[in-house]
């Protein structure tokens, strides 16, 4: 393994339109398109292969290999400008590289078939907006959208703090300012204190992973500004429910309280193959946060919820999963075999058999 392999490899699969590139010992590396993974048609990695390549990861990000390293997020950036979110790690010993293909060219909600009440939703003057869904489901795309909205229409002063940076923007009504956790700041938590004194409109952290950064998003939006992030979890009631766990049982009441105020809505994203087999398209949950709904949060009657969003659907768009899954099937972009895969909802198998 050299550069220009390792540069030959990353290229495919830009042309390819692959999202994801698998490097591990004694495997060819693997590519993920259209959700299958696929094999490449190479001789095996060797530890030095794998090596190689996360020394190539880590000397772009101003870092050198070390024994005691075990996993590590970094970027990566090609000549030719494509870029990369990389996840490095170590299996058996040896160490394993997983790379995530960041398009170069933003997608608008059209683009990307998203709802269109989403440039609605981050027109939202201050508080808090999650995406949210289970790793590689179009998280870090829907939000880097939403703030190429923002930065087209606003006049706004953006900041982010991402580990690694993910989209590159270029400023243009608004500012954008970009922080990278390691080379920028020490730490999500002190970037957001930092950012607090930078005159922000919006603040961007790429995740909320632990109860300091949900803690400090959360006094960020208290304060009037928008917050936008992003949590691995399945939906609006599953979110909540991961917000407030991560407080002690003393602090939840007081948490639903403060989330209840501050919540704007929760975007959760799935991906599902179109039915030709050659597309993904996303399959969208929308909760907004109305008066009966920042009710529930507050009194933990979180049951309640996804009927309040069926209901909420023509006033204020929302739609549960399967209101989604059954729209896309209604238009013939889906089969009925992969809608009923995606949920595990009893109850879409009822509304399936009304809707025919």
């Amino acid at each position: 393994m050299d550069a220009n392999i390792l540069h030959q490899i990353l290229e495919i699969a830009f042309q390819k339109k692959v999202s994801d590139i698998h490097f591990e010992v004694d495997n060819p590396p693997f590519f993920r398109g259209r959700g299958q993974l696929i094999r490449a048609k190479m001789p095996k990695l060797t530890p030095a292969d794998t090596e190689f390549i996360a020394g190539k990861v880590l000397e772009h990000n101003g870092r050198q290999p070390s024994d005691d390293l075990k996993e590590c997020d970094a970027s990566y950036s090609l000549p030719t400008g494509g870029r990369f979110r990389v996840s490095i790690f170590r299996q058996k010993g040896y160490f394993g590289i997983v790379m995530r293909v960041i398009p170069p060219i933003i997608g608008t909600f059209e683009d990307l078939n998203l709802p269109k009440v989403l440039s609605e939703i981050a027109q939202a003057p201050n508080g808090l907006i999650l995406v949210t869904g289970p790793t590689g489901n179009g998280k870090s795309t829907s939000m880097a959208s939403m703030l190429r909205h923002l930065n087209e229409n606003f006049s706004y002063n953006i900041i982010t703090i991402e580990d690694p940076i993910e989209f590159l923007f270029t400023s243009q009504k608004s500012c954008i300012i970009q922080r990278e956790v390691g080379i920028d700041t020490d730490s999500v938590r002190t970037a957001l204190k930092s950012a607090l004194r930078m005159d922000p409109d919006v603040i961007m952290v790429g995740e909320m992973r632990d109860k300091e950064t949900i803690d400090a998003c959360v006094k960020a939006a208290e304060t009037g500004h928008l917050v936008l992030s992003t949590l691995h979890t399945h939906g609006a009631v599953s979110t909540i429910n991961r917000i407030i766990g991560h407080f002690p049982p003393e602090a939840q009441e007081i948490m639903r309280h403060r989330l209840a105020d501050i919540l704007v809505a929760t975007i959760s994203l799935r991906l599902i193959k179109d039915k030709s087999g050659e597309n993904i398209l996303p399959v969208v949950e929308i909760m907004r946060a109305t008066t009966t709904i920042q009710a529930c949060i507050r009194e933990g009657r979180l049951d309640e919820i996804e009927k309040h969003i069926e209901n909420g659907a023509s006033q204020y768009q929302m739609q549960t999963l399967d209101m989604h899954l059954l729209q896309l099937y209604r238009q013939d972009q889906i089969s009925i075999e992969d809608a009923k895969r995606m949920t595990h909802s009893m109850d879409f198998e009822r509304k399936l058999m009304f809707d025919n």
